[in-house]
């Protein structure tokens, strides 16, 4: 359902002012400006013992530092690594199925994408679009940020699989019939048809 990381392309697909790497441990002098995410949420105290994604960002301007992104998951098909976004200041860390949408500039403004964990990530450049799949509901990217989410597409699990104009074809698992349902979403809106809950 989903990768065990994500390529080297997929870091370039959109122009960025930053840079980033993703390092093996903790350096042994660490930036002075240091970020840990996701910031305090109910429920997550514990995410930092999961293990973290330790990337080392440089942007436009402020200065090097250190964000330190909680994994979600221990599970290696989940999602891991860089992307850039349409909005060129802003980095998407993916680790362990977590998301994390960060502005380079004021990285500490950091969304937590609140599918989780993420599944599949597709990037539409030509549309200025990262769309990204939990296991039930897609949600889409644009240069502001978090432009729509989908209502309940699958019992559990969605496949990304093509854009055709402005639609995004997929399918979802009904869990009632053991079948993957094919649905279709608006890239503009996020408006659905098909999918295992329509009549």
């Amino acid at each position: 359902m989903g990768t065990p990381a994500v390529s080297a392309d997929r870091l370039e697909a959109f122009p960025h002012t930053w840079s980033a790497k993703v390092l093996p441990a903790l350096p042994l002098i660490a930036p002075a400006r240091q970020f840990t995410y996701p910031r305090h949420v109910p429920g997550e105290e514990d995410a930092m013992q999961r293990g973290a994604l330790l990337v080392e960002v440089k942007p436009a301007t402020g200065g090097v530092f250190l964000a330190t992104a909680a994994l979600g998951f221990r599970d290696p098909t989940l999602p891991s690594g860089l992307l850039s976004c349409p909005n060129p200041d802003d980095l998407l860390i993916l680790a362990g199925g977590y998301a994390y949408l960060i502005d380079t500039l004021q990285p500490e403004k950091c969304l937590h994408l609140p599918l989780r964990p993420v599944a599949a990530v597709m990037l539409i450049p030509e549309q200025h679009l990262i769309v990204v799949a939990g296991f039930h509901h897609v949600i889409a990217l644009d240069a502001g940020g978090l432009r729509w989410q989908s209502k309940r597409l699958s019992t559990e699990g969605i496949q990304l699989e093509r854009v055709e104009g402005q639609i995004l074809l997929g399918s979802g698992w009904d869990m009632r019939t053991d079948l993957e349902v094919p649905f279709t979403l608006d890239l503009r809106t996020g408006e659905h048809s098909g999918g295992v809950l329509t009549p």
